[in-house]
């Protein structure tokens, strides 16, 4: 992986599978690291649920919410390509493309918090707090810090693919002489 530059951001323009996952899973994560915080640290039990399902998509590329979604109509844009058996989504495991670094990343680190906040502090649930607000300002923005990390360490993106125009590969603009002519 080559460094880069620049910033990676998602797309935004609609609903699809991978960004309203994105989007439930910071509400569930920020809801469960609230009761944590408020009335049990143990309720941080919810927090490790979602960071494991994270960790199985990225793995095995089934997401239980993801299927639900499909069956409510949206479309997927990680998707394997092609029906699959009994309809169900999956999340493309080809090779490990930024996205799917993502969702690994993002169930390790919030299993590893949540033991700390357990057995060494509470504190520790700042950290799992901090990911839910960051998942659900990823799925509204497409900005996410992890992802730019990870995108300027090299990680080439699926959703978002460096394969842009240059300006060198850009036609020319139509300048005024060769419309009238």
């Amino acid at each position: 992986m080559a460094l880069r530059s620049g910033i990676y951001i998602v797309p935004t323009n609609r609903w699809y599978i991978e960004r309203t996952v994105w989007l439930i899973a910071g509400i569930v994560i920020l809801l469960a690291t609230a009761l944590a915080a408020v009335f049990d640290v143990r309720l941080i039990v919810f927090v490790v649920a979602t960071a494991f399902a994270s960790i199985g998509v990225a793995l095995t590329g089934f997401c239980i919410v993801g299927n639900i979604l499909h069956r409510f109509g949206f479309e997927p844009m990680l998707g394997r390509p092609g029906p699959t058996k009994w309809n169900v989504y999956m999340m493309q495991t080809d090779e490990w493309y930024l996205e799917r670094r993502i969702y690994l990343a993002v169930g390790i680190n919030l299993t590893v918090a949540s033991v700390l906040s357990v057995v060494h502090s509470p504190w520790w649930l700042a950290f799992p707090g901090f990911v839910g607000a960051a998942m659900i300002w990823f799925a509204a923005t497409g900005f996410c810090v992890m992802a730019n990390g990870l995108y300027w360490l090299g990680a080439e993106p699926r959703l978002a693919p460096q394969h842009a125009k240059t300006v060198e590969s850009c036609p020319a603009p139509i300048t005024s002489q060769q419309v009238s002519a």
